[in-house]
């Protein structure tokens, strides 16, 4: 990749300088990263808990760099101009953001056209932004991590798709192993010859160079890139699926498969109407399908799972230190709201413990939705007191929360809307709720009134004060109470208790501790 002898020479990886400075750092100032790519080029400002980042700025515009590239060996000309405007914009944005220096990366059409270094040096002239010309390998292995960023431990193949290239990266134990590069961009995919059947031939040749290198034994995908995700979005019409965040959207080969049948017999314009996808976008995505179709039949994936995180994310990722990297990008966002929003930031995990006896041995996925939802139970506490439980809804299901499945986030949803709300009434979230088996659903319900309770005792550690044992043989819930607890326990925390012992299916069993 460019810039191999500043990399060795500085020792920060591709980047000549250092994200972390602190390694022990749990949040970071606003880093700002630029992502041109074949098809678009980026602005993402990060903020936030530095494990699971907020984007306090995110913008995009379709500038078509490589639109042409495969015939001509050039830039796009209308790409260059609109490319240009876009970098002069971003770098003032960044700098009264306070995101400077930005990091700015550069990928296949700029590496591959003959004009790219040349536009390179007048970008930088233009701008004073320092860009990095990476390869296809590098591009597959920021992108891996990007991934890693909101999956730790992940297994399974990431596939990046952009406007000139596509790479392969295989994920194993949480780390990035082979990867391999290809130009399956469905900019380039427009001037390949010779029809549907000279199109379906040459992807299905190229993927098959790439197998010679990555094993075909992958039960998930991973796919990276706009168009994956517009084609996400066109699933998600098809299905009538209730929930539109992308990022960690799952579909099986059979309904992708059936997906892409639906992208060929529906006119592109009723299906942008449909989804919300931009034009320039539309009209890559049958391209795009023909290659994922051709991964689908040569990797055959157990599952295909969206990830709204990329190159962008990789580039934190590279530079977090490994006692950063092992923690999980739920918890550490949630810790931070808590910080930042909470009455009582720290009071959240002794809820945990004081709720934690309620779940039994519950398995570790399951417990640490009860941690993320007791450190999320105050954080809107500002929201008048009547919508209180709409807002912990939507932020639950809308917020960026990294690690955290669709599944996962209605069922956190649901159990902040219980903390403020004893029923559940209002009928738009109810389509959400699907997603939820009845066991799940009412198993929110009983965590939502723990922490309802739970807050009643929020004037010093709940665990000092009081103590709950759930029999479920004996069908009985014990509250022992310390003898300083006794006058917390008034009118609406014995309401609360009994409304917890009723979601339980439990009688209830009042003890007092001796001192």
């Amino acid at each position: 990749m460019d810039g191999t002898a500043e990399q060795r020479t500085e020792g920060f990886g591709p980047f000549g300088r250092p994200i972390f400075k602190n390694p022990s750092a749990r949040a970071l100032s606003r880093v700002g990263v630029v992502d041109i790519g074949s098809n678009s080029v980026r602005l993402v400002v990060f903020d936030g808990a530095a494990r699971s980042p907020a984007y306090f700025f995110n913008e995009k515009v379709m500038c078509g760099l490589g639109a042409g590239l495969g015939e001509t060996g050039r830039l796009s000309p209308r790409g260059r101009e609109r490319a240009r405007a876009a970098l002069k914009r971003f770098a003032l944005l960044a700098e009264g953001m306070g995101a400077t220096p930005l990091t700015v990366v550069a990928t296949a059409a700029m590496r591959e056209a003959r004009d790219g270094p040349e536009f390179r040096t007048l970008l930088e002239q233009e701008t004073g932004l320092k860009i990095w010309v990476i390869d296809g390998q590098e591009e597959a292995r920021l992108s891996a991590q990007g991934v890693l960023l909101g999956w730790p431990e992940a297994e399974g193949l990431v596939c990046d798709i952009g406007g000139s290239s596509m790479e392969l990266a295989e994920l194993t134990g949480g780390k990035v192993g082979t990867r391999q590069t290809s130009p399956l961009g469905p900019l380039k995919l427009r001037d390949v010859g010779g029809g549907k059947k000279g199109l379906a031939s040459y992807i299905s040749t190229e993927i098959e160079k790439m197998t010679g290198q990555i094993s075909t034994h992958h039960d998930r995908l991973f796919l990276v890139g706009g168009s994956w995700r517009a084609i996400a979005k066109i699933d998600m019409a098809r299905r009538d699926y209730p929930f539109k965040v992308l990022h960690e959207y799952r579909m099986t080969k059979k309904s992708a498969r059936a997906t892409i049948d639906w992208i060929g017999e529906n006119d592109l314009e009723s299906l942008r109407a449909s989804t919300g996808v931009s034009s320039d976008r539309m009209s890559l995505v049958p391209y795009a399908a023909q290659v994922l179709r051709q991964l689908i039949s040569t990797f055959k994936p157990s599952e295909i799972a969206v990830s709204s995180y990329g190159i962008r994310e990789g580039l934190l990722y590279e530079q977090m230190p490994l006692a950063l990297r092992i923690t999980d990008p739920l918890i550490e966002a949630c810790h931070f709201a808590e910080a930042t929003s909470a009455r009582l930031p720290g009071f959240g995990e002794q809820l945990y413990q004081f709720v934690q006896p309620l779940f039994g041995p519950a398995r570790p996925e399951k417990l640490r939705l009860v941690q993320a939802a007791c450190l999320l139970h105050d954080t809107a506490w500002r929201a008048h007191p009547d919508y209180r439980h709409e807002v912990c809804f939507d932020m639950a299901t809308r917020s960026n929360l990294g690690g955290l499945d669709h599944e996962g986030r209605v069922f956190l949803a649901l159990a902040l809307l219980h903390r403020y709300k004893n029923s559940r009434t209002a009928a738009r979230h109810e389509p959400l709720l699907n997603l939820l088996s009845d066991a799940q659903q009412k198993e929110a319900e009983v965590l939502g009134k723990a922490m309802r309770f739970g807050a009643m005792f929020s004037s010093q550690a709940p665990d000092r004060l009081a103590e709950m044992r759930l029999f479920p043989k004996k069908k009985v819930l014990q509250l022992w109470l310390a003898p300083i607890a006794e006058p917390l326990f008034g009118e609406v925390a014995e309401a609360r208790f009994a409304s917890l012992a009723k979601a339980l299916g439990v009688d209830t069993a009042l003890k007092r501790r001796r001192v």
